[in-house]
């Protein structure tokens, strides 16, 4: 599934069946549902995890604590914009 496919399942009432936690929080996310998400990825200690907890952080304007968890997840603090960081990030953990 795309970016734009899973965007627009977050029309629907429930995630997609066999997401992974760091998709489903990012499912969560594009709801505009923050805690939700924040809430699958807040204790997973992945890579895959770290990055979309950062990101979650960022989105909450919490620049300091993106910071820490972008060098959890062994990665650059990611500064394109908000969409194109998640985009990025449903490309990448989907593996489409």
């Amino acid at each position: 599934m795309n970016a734009s496919k899973f965007r627009a399942s977050a029309k629907e009432q429930i995630p997609p069946e066999g997401l992974t936690a760091p998709l489903a929080a990012l499912w969560w996310d594009a709801k505009g549902e923050w805690a939700q998400a924040h809430a699958l990825v807040d204790e997973l200690e992945t890579a895959e995890g770290m990055a979309v907890h950062a990101y979650l952080h960022r989105k909450e304007g919490s620049l300091s604590n993106a910071d820490y968890w972008y060098q959890r997840a062994g990665r650059n603090f990611y500064r394109p914009s908000l969409e194109d960081e998640w985009a990025a990030l449903v490309t990448g953990l989907s593996g489409s």
